[in-house]
């Protein structure tokens, strides 16, 4: 394996790893936020935009994008490499990579840590060791050899989101 493993840079339909993102909201348990997604042909390189409106109504707070590690249920290998790499601009605050592994069942667990964007191109580093556990109980620790799936995810409070996303990738 090299020393980097490109997940995504939005060049084909489908992801780097055959996989394909899904978009959604809190509104699948009944929350209120909105949100769009799409694909910006660009000279220096597409990009993911997921942009909307985070709503704390009725127990919500959340949009993202999703894509699954793998096509089967069988779990993503990412114990080696460092943790995970991400071209990113946006506006605001409250972005975060989520994560799941194959032994989450319930939604509402998963790891996360923060992006931080500014208006610029910008590539950020996330060590595993910046992946704590969501909000709704223990998730124990995360084990990156069992992955599912990861999310970019605009979250926790009320606010209108936009992030765009160029490439998205694992580092050593």
């Amino acid at each position: 394996m090299g020393s980097y493993l490109l997940l995504d840079n939005f060049a084909a339909e489908r992801s780097a790893i055959d996989t394909e993102w899904e978009g959604f909201t809190d509104r699948v348990m009944g929350g209120r936020s909105d949100m769009a997604v799409s694909k910006i042909p660009d000279p220096d390189g597409n990009y993911l935009r997921m942009q909307g409106k985070v709503s704390l109504e009725n127990r919500g707070g959340f949009i993202q994008v999703r894509l699954m590690l793998k096509s089967s249920s069988k779990a993503f290998d990412a114990g080696d490499y460092q943790g995970i790499r991400v071209n990113v601009r946006g506006e605001g605050s409250g972005y975060y990579i989520f994560l799941r592994t194959n032994g989450m069942i319930l939604p509402w667990k998963y790891f996360s840590a923060p992006v931080p964007v500014t208006g610029e191109w910008r590539q950020v580093d996330i060590p595993w060791s910046d992946f704590v556990p969501g909000d709704y109980g223990r998730s124990g620790k995360l084990k990156v050899d069992r992955l599912k799936s990861l999310a970019l995810v605009a979250y926790g409070k009320e606010f209108d989101a936009m992030i765009e996303m160029r490439e998205i990738g694992l580092y050593k």
